[in-house]
């Protein structure tokens, strides 16, 4: 989700990816604090709960980057939107990739507008499949 923080992320099946994605929220949620990040975030307490606890698969990226704009030293959540997108985008453009190819390179668990409306950032994503894209075009890339 943020550039640089998962140099290795095309080395690494998506599973791996979410579990390091989850690592990254709970310690975020951890450092500011659960009543912090749920007054900082408009998130409910169940929510920001889940993401202290790792347990990430079905939130969203929406939700995600709120949580980690609450961090010291990270940019808002908008920022933090818009970089998410662009590793995603950027690496299907190195990887010299359209959304069918990812789609047959996911086994079709996405269908290619899906996948185009999610990155693009028309409709909700979950973690869980941003993590797939981004563990596929990552180790796509030449």
């Amino acid at each position: 989700m943020l550039r640089g923080e998962f140099p290795d992320a095309g080395e690494q099946s998506h599973e791996e990816l979410l579990a390091a994605y989850g690592t990254v929220l709970a310690e975020t949620v951890e450092t500011v604090g659960v009543e912090g990040v749920v007054d900082a975030t408009g998130l409910d307490r169940a929510t920001v709960t889940a993401f202290a606890d790792a347990d990430i698969a079905d939130r969203t990226l929406d939700e995600a980057v709120a949580v980690l704009a609450t961090g010291p030293n990270r940019p808002d959540a908008d920022a933090l939107q818009a970089e998410a997108q662009d590793i995603l985008l950027m690496g299907m453009t190195t990887a010299v990739m359209d959304v069918e190819s990812l789609a047959s390179g996911i086994d079709d668990e996405l269908e290619p507008k899906e996948i185009q409306q999610k990155i693009e950032g028309r409709y909700p994503v979950t973690l869980a499949e941003y993590a797939l894209l981004h563990s596929y075009i990552e180790g796509e890339k030449r």
